[in-house]
């Protein structure tokens, strides 16, 4: 078995790191501001995560120069890989974040509106570079539908139809988020999350719930994904990427220690 990933998240809003509950808007004053990007990233390298990504919440031009900057200042202190998405609509911004240090890039809401983007991407940079992130939720007994621009619209996709289009596409990875889930510490969303790893031949990163050790091991294992995404527990100090490995290891999880 191949080594599980531990990841954390960081939200980037107007330069600093942020987080909500449930997708929480920056508008509406949901998000709490966490701290500096470049130092939190400094901090998760020197703890042993094995990826880091981030999201630009901004989404705007001003937004994206201030993720360069971010992700520029970041690669030269950190040796991880790390993903980038928010706001990425062509083959060009890619190749700005690439350019930048990013060694992958995560698409969410642009792939939904034109899946020729992650074929143009995989095509440009390699499968392995794409990422597809979806933000899925609840919407039935035993319905689970992708939500776009945040988790805000609603799309005409059902979940796993949805993932399975993308990796046909050319998407490498699929980031899985839970937006029932998000930020509420109560754990991932095993059963969609199983459902997605069961259906795609590619990694599946699970994200959105977690609140304590055994709900990143059980999504390892009931949800067989392939890595861990996490935000708060990390972010406010509850655990460290330390932490999580040596329980995921405890617990006979494969994990680079």
């Amino acid at each position: 078995m191949l080594a599980k990933r531990v990841i954390p998240c960081l939200d980037v809003h107007a330069a600093q790191v942020t987080r909500g509950v449930r997708f929480g808007r920056a508008e509406a004053g949901e998000l709490r501001n966490v701290g500096d990007p470049v130092a939190l990233a400094v901090e998760y390298n020197a703890q042993g995560a094995d990826e880091l990504v981030f999201y630009d919440i901004t989404a705007s031009a001003h937004g994206r120069a201030t993720m360069i900057d971010v992700i520029e200042r970041v690669a030269d202190q950190c040796f991880m890989p790390l993903t980038v998405g928010g706001g990425l609509r062509s083959v060009e911004d890619m190749h700005a974040m690439l350019i930048a240090g990013a060694d992958k890039i995560s698409i969410n809401s642009s792939a939904l509106a034109s899946p020729e983007l992650i074929r143009a991407g995989a095509e440009k940079f390699g499968s392995q570079c794409i990422v597809v992130s979806i933000d899925t939720k609840r919407t039935g007994p035993d319905r689970w539908e992708v939500f776009s621009h945040g988790g805000r619209r609603a799309t005409d996709w059902e979940t796993v139809s949805w993932a399975t289009h993308a990796v046909a596409m050319g998407a490498g990875e699929i980031v899985l988020n839970s937006i029932d889930a998000d930020g509420t510490k109560e754990g991932y969303d095993l059963l969609i999350t199983r459902r997605i790893s069961e259906s795609v031949g590619v990694p599946v990163v699970a994200s959105g719930g977690a609140g304590k050790l055994e709900h990143l091991a059980a999504v390892l294992l009931e949800g067989r994904a392939d890595a861990v995404l996490a935000a708060s527990i990390f972010h406010f100090g509850e655990l460290t990427v330390g932490d999580v490995k040596q329980f995921l290891a405890r617990n006979a999880i494969p994990v680079r220690l």
